[in-house]
């Protein structure tokens, strides 16, 4: 009996193409639709056509166009409690949540893993683009970045486990997303034009703050603006508007430009400064994951990033404890949020990474 794989199906080009990929190497497949929310847990009227409807029609048609099994599996529940609610909860308490990476960590790679066993299936598949390969010297898999380094998404799959490592199958890898397109276009796929989505996927408007009054039913009270110095600037509009080196939106008359450099949930104020205090060179991080190795003993030379669309920079990693990991940049960075990952690089191979504290 040939390989089996279960195929995680967006509806987007990516996700489609992957599936086109892994049938023509001939794995027996299944594309599968996470559903991951209802209208009523986003705040969209029930008689509208959710986003993710549109999205379960163009897997489908992806699927018999490929001419493999398609379902919906449904992880409502467990997407509020792992995903949107971990998202509320890091705004809440100041920090700045990744929710891309905890439905990685919590959903496709644990919850989409867990049915794939159950059906007896060896591997699933995704769209990311990034690479897998094993190491022979020390035996682990290995997470390195996709060939294309414009679309690399390693990032948000720091946390993956050397188990599911290895029963993960990431078709574009080595691909660039021009020739995703082209195959999807070759093959008559309906979304082969479809533009990808830029909007975290539970709050479709873009207005986070909006979203979590709605989710929570909640009135988050204003409050000051205060300088470094504490003297107070204004009045802001609720805490939970405002991310670590924001500018826009303060909606503040000042007479230079000021970003938000820290917020104080206790007091309920949000501390502005200029741009060159939004530098620092270390960080901590917890809730780690190595890859690449076992664990550290002694201090390790890095390259980290500590947002999705930045270039890594050289660091040295230290253990401090158990569950946590100093990070010094041997140059500042700019606006490092809490909540926010540090992963860490040698060359293309993630080593590891950690949520930042």
């Amino acid at each position: 009996m040939g390989k089996k794989a279960l195929i995680a199906m967006s509806g987007g080009v990516d996700s489609s193409v992957a599936a086109f990929l892994i049938k023509q190497q001939g794995f027996d497949c299944i594309g599968v639709t996470m559903k991951l929310f209802s209208n009523e847990d986003i705040g969209i009227s029930w008689k509208k056509r959710c986003c993710s409807m549109r999205d379960v029609d163009d897997a489908s048609n992806a699927a018999i166009s490929i001419g493999i099994p398609f379902c919906v599996n449904d992880f409502t529940p467990d997407f509020k409690r792992q995903v949107i609610d971990r998202f509320v909860d890091t705004y809440q308490n100041g920090g700045t949540p990744n929710p891309c990476i905890d439905c990685n960590r919590y959903i496709k790679f644990t919850k989409l893993y867990q049915r794939a066993k159950l059906l007896d299936i060896d591997y699933i598949v995704t769209g990311h683009y990034a690479r897998i390969e094993k190491d022979n010297e020390s035996a682990r898999y290995f997470l390195k970045k996709a060939l294309d380094e414009a679309k690399d998404q390693s990032y948000v799959l720091y946390s993956l486990t050397q188990e599911q490592l290895a029963h993960t199958i990431f078709p574009l890898g080595k691909l660039n997303k021009s020739e995703v397109r082209k195959i999807a276009k070759t093959n008559g796929f309906i979304n082969a034009e479809k533009q990808d989505s830029q909007d975290i996927c539970f709050v479709p408007n873009g207005d986070y703050a909006e979203f979590i009054k709605h989710y929570t039913n909640k009135t988050y009270e204003k409050g000051d603006f205060i300088d470094l110095q504490g003297n107070i600037l204004g009045q802001h509009d609720g805490i939970i508007r405002y991310t670590i080196g924001q500018r826009k939106g303060l909606r503040i008359s000042l007479n230079k430009p000021m970003y938000v450099h820290s917020k104080d949930i206790i007091n309920n104020t949000v501390t502005l400064c200029e741009d060159n205090d939004l530098f620092r060179k270390s960080l901590e991080i917890t809730d780690l994951n190595w890859i690449a190795i076992e664990n550290i003993d002694k201090p390790l030379r890095v390259k980290a990033k500590i947002r999705y669309n930045q270039t890594a920079e050289w660091a040295t990693a230290t253990k401090t404890d158990s569950d946590k990991v100093l990070l010094e940049f041997d140059e500042p960075q700019r606006a490092i949020a809490k909540g926010q990952a540090a992963v860490l690089y040698n060359d293309d191979i993630v080593v590891g990474g950690g949520t930042i504290f």
